[in-house]
């Protein structure tokens, strides 16, 4: 409902729009309800309504395919992704060192903190990625894991 008010040759009214239909308003002035006729059609303005698409982590390779190994694959295969973007301070393996679950890989500095990446699969390290210093995305392979 908006309210105004009108001052006519000296004399003060109060008008309320009740609601605005097409051409047709209910206005009240004074207290007194009135069926008002617009000249020309009044549209109202909708708001928008925001539609987000579901997330997906950009660290997935697509939502269909499954996140376990086949029985045929090799085992402890696969890649260190960056879970967030910043800057790689140190890297605390080699190419062919051989790493267990859990053991610390890289140390990596985003939104100025520090985060240990560990490994979540054994097997020996296939090649580092990156280097000490350099700036990554969320997403970005940091060290491949092979057999």
């Amino acid at each position: 409902m908006k309210k105004f008010k009108f001052t006519i040759n000296g004399n003060e009214y109060a008008a309320d729009v009740m609601s605005i239909e097409e051409n047709t308003a209910e206005v009240a002035i004074n207290g007194v309800s009135y069926t008002v006729e617009i000249d020309q059609k009044v549209q109202t303005v909708k708001t928008p309504k925001l539609v987000r698409t579901p997330a997906i982590p950009s660290t997935d390779s697509h939502p269909s395919v499954s996140k376990t190994s086949s029985p045929s694959a090799p085992k402890g295969t696969g890649s260190i992704k960056s879970p967030l973007p910043g800057v790689i301070l140190d890297i605390y393996v080699r190419e062919g060192d051989t790493v267990k679950i859990g053991q610390k890989l890289i140390m990596l500095e985003a939104m100025k903190m520090e985060n240990n990446i560990n490994a979540d699969k054994e097997g020996r390290v296939a090649s580092i990625k990156v280097s000490k210093g350099d700036s990554v995305m969320e997403g970005d392979i940091l060290i491949v894991i092979g057999e």
